[in-house]
């Protein structure tokens, strides 16, 4: 009986671990600063975790089925780029029409074009990993340099400026209260978790992660598993530019995406999801932006320098793989 309690109490600690966690992270929190429970607070918390927790889900399938993707930074500076070099082409073309026309299709073309860019970026690095059987470190490390560099070519290393006041009251739009990214990233991370948990797809991705040899000879195509697990991160990185670049009515081909591709591999990794491959979850990696999120804003209520905070980062990655470790 005991044996059994203890086994039961070591799956909850395993499922709920990033749960409590973030319970004991908002009650410090809370503590340390009184006003952090602030609803303003809450919500600035929740849209800053949005962008790159969008990026995230994308990147649970990836890691899940044993790669990584370190591109996914460059990849939304270029995404978010073409987007707004769409956004102001269209916005020219249709200047005369109707005006619901001349605001409403640069936008939707905008976030098309992204898409487009996003997925098939995702589609290349996916390709080379599978086709080329090129290592994922090592593809997605020299994609990332590429779209960066792509990216500062075609902006000549300056901002891409959307001529769309629409656009930037688009990415600043709240509804209910709640800011426009919070309510994209809680609909996607609801349907990326039924894609992996009632799919056949994710259940096929988490056999790869766990042994792609058996899951092989089980007549599973991995290729075109990990392929599309690679466009899906290119698909989620270009909704994150295009909510990035209408907040902001811009994009900076230095800056934007910088460092993203960390953020979004430690609200995976903090979340549960196995660095190794072969388990984790959506909402994991939800409450694992989260975390991070209350980490970055007490940090910097607390006056901590900015330049700190991917030391912290970097410790946290650190410890949840060695937790897994040690698990």
């Amino acid at each position: 009986m005991n044996a059994a309690a203890q086994g039961i109490k070591k799956i909850n600690i395993e499922k709920y671990g990033s749960l409590l966690a973030l319970a004991f992270l908002v009650i410090v929190s809370t503590i340390v600063y009184p006003r952090f429970v602030e609803l303003q607070n809450l919500l600035n918390i929740m849209r800053q975790v949005s962008y790159t927790g969008i990026i995230a889900l994308g990147m649970t399938f990836v890691i899940i089925s044993g790669g990584i993707d370190l591109s996914v930074g460059s990849m939304a500076a270029l995404s978010g780029a073409l987007a707004i070099l769409t956004l102001n082409a269209l916005a020219g073309a249709l200047s005369t029409s109707p005006e619901w026309i001349a605001v409403a299709l640069p936008i939707l073309g905008a976030a098309v074009v992204a898409l487009l860019i996003g997925a098939f970026s995702g589609f290349l690095n996916g390709l080379m990993v599978t086709k080329g059987r090129i290592a994922p470190f090592i593809v997605t490390l020299g994609t990332m340099a590429i779209f960066r560099s792509l990216t500062l070519y075609i902006g000549n290393a300056g901002e891409f400026r959307s001529q769309s006041p629409a656009y930037g009251a688009m990415g600043m739009s709240v509804i209910l209260g709640i800011p426009l990214p919070v309510w994209i990233f809680i609909f996607l991370a609801f349907l990326l978790n039924i894609l992996l948990n009632s799919t056949r797809f994710g259940r096929y991705t988490c056999a790869i992660g766990s042994n792609q040899k058996v899951a092989q000879y089980s007549a599973i195509d991995v290729d075109w598993v990990r392929l599309k697990s690679y466009i899906i991160v290119g698909m989620m990185v270009a909704v994150s530019a295009v909510l990035i670049s209408a907040r902001l009515n811009s994009i900076s081909s230095t800056n934007v995406g910088k460092d993203y591709e960390m953020d979004a591999i430690a609200a995976v990794v903090i979340g549960g999801t196995a660095m190794t491959g072969g388990r984790g979850t959506v909402w994991g990696t939800v409450v694992g932006a989260i975390i991070l999120g209350i980490i970055n804003n007490m940090l910097n209520m607390l006056g901590v320098s900015p330049y700190l905070q991917g030391t912290v980062k970097g410790l946290v990655i650190i410890g949840a793989v060695f937790i897994q470790r040690r698990k």
